[in-house]
């Protein structure tokens, strides 16, 4: 998308809104299952954004430390009740260092996605992996791209009111693997977009950036719950460890 920056696709509008569209209900699922996975040790959560997940998770009595690339997204976070006590390291998450190791490393709602290159990608894992205790994990949420693909360009309605009309234009480029996603809001206001886009990975993909990285695939699960990972799955949640 030609003048996309992801550096500024989080920028002040979008973390004044952010909770109401990123708030998906499996909070309480999600900060359940990383607390078991980091035990009495630390968790540390790549891309932390307005605490969605850190939040709850330090509430499992897990102390928590965040990378966030977006200042607006991190104020957002310091303005929430226990915001102001996580600390939040400012940079890209695939290079910022974090003092000391951490039981968890953890990465979740497709956030893997943000990095827009291979390169990127495999250099998140090694992050990752830099960060670990030796018996530590790495787990990363995302959707499995297969049903997003099927159609490469669409117009999508998302909502219609009487007021407002807000769609989905999409278009997906199988050789680079690039998303490239504009909502759009039509109202008495004005237009208001949503630019976005995301390099799409495949679960086989990450399990060769973890090997990269010396990490290997421990568990997969279809979802927070521990469901089954199969073919009709459209998530999954996946943890790797030191190989």
């Amino acid at each position: 998308m030609k003048g996309f920056d992801p550096a500024e696709s989080f920028g002040p509008d979008v973390a004044r809104r952010y909770d109401e569209g990123a708030v998906r209900g499996d909070e309480q699922d999600a900060s359940r299952f990383l607390a078991e996975v980091a035990g009495p040790g630390r968790a540390l959560e790549f891309a932390i954004g307005t605490g969605r997940i850190a939040l709850p998770l330090t509430e499992r009595g897990v102390e928590v430390a965040g990378i966030e690339l977006s200042p607006d997204m991190v104020n957002r976070l310091r303005s929430k009740p226990g915001g102001s006590a996580i600390d939040v390291t400012p940079g890209d998450m695939s290079s910022v260092v974090v003092p000391g190791t951490f039981s968890l490393v953890y990465l979740v709602f497709n956030t893997i996605f943000n990095l827009l290159t291979q390169d990127d990608q495999v250099r998140c894992f090694e992050n990752a992996a830099r960060h670990l205790a030796d018996d530590g994990a790495f787990v990363v949420e995302a959707a499995v791209p297969g049903a997003w693909t099927k159609e490469y360009e669409y117009v999508r309605p998302e909502q219609v009111a009487m007021d407002s009309v807000v769609f989905d234009i999409c278009r997906y480029d199988p050789v680079t693997q690039l998303l490239e996603e504009n909502h759009v809001r039509l109202s008495g206001e004005g237009i208001r977009f949503g630019p976005i886009v995301c390099r799409l990975i495949w679960p086989s993909e990450m399990d060769l950036m973890a090997r990269i990285a010396g990490l290997r695939l421990a568990e997969r699960w279809g979802g927070w719950n521990n469901e089954p990972f199969t073919a009709d799955s459209t998530m999954h949640v996946s943890v790797y460890r030191r190989q």
